[in-house]
């Protein structure tokens, strides 16, 4: 919920934001880079900043083509 306040705050004042989660992969060197504590745990960031420009027009794919049902309880 936090994450959803803060972005929805950002974007009445005219900024864009990113959710973006961390990966183990990448947890190291970013605490190198950044001097973050060991002792803490990074699980996302969320960068923001004045939009250059307007968001392009999303595609949707029908639920059929990314849900799997596995059970008879439902109508397909």
């Amino acid at each position: 919920m936090h994450q959803f306040v803060i972005w929805t705050a950002l974007e009445i004042e005219g900024f864009g934001a990113s959710l973006q989660h961390y990966d183990e992969l990448i947890e190291t060197d970013v605490k190198k880079e950044w001097s973050v504590p060991e002792n803490w745990k990074l699980i996302a960031q969320m960068p923001f900043g004045k939009p250059t420009e307007k968001p392009g027009e999303k595609e949707f794919n029908h639920e059929k083509s990314v849900l799997r049902y596995l059970s008879n309880v439902f109508e397909v």
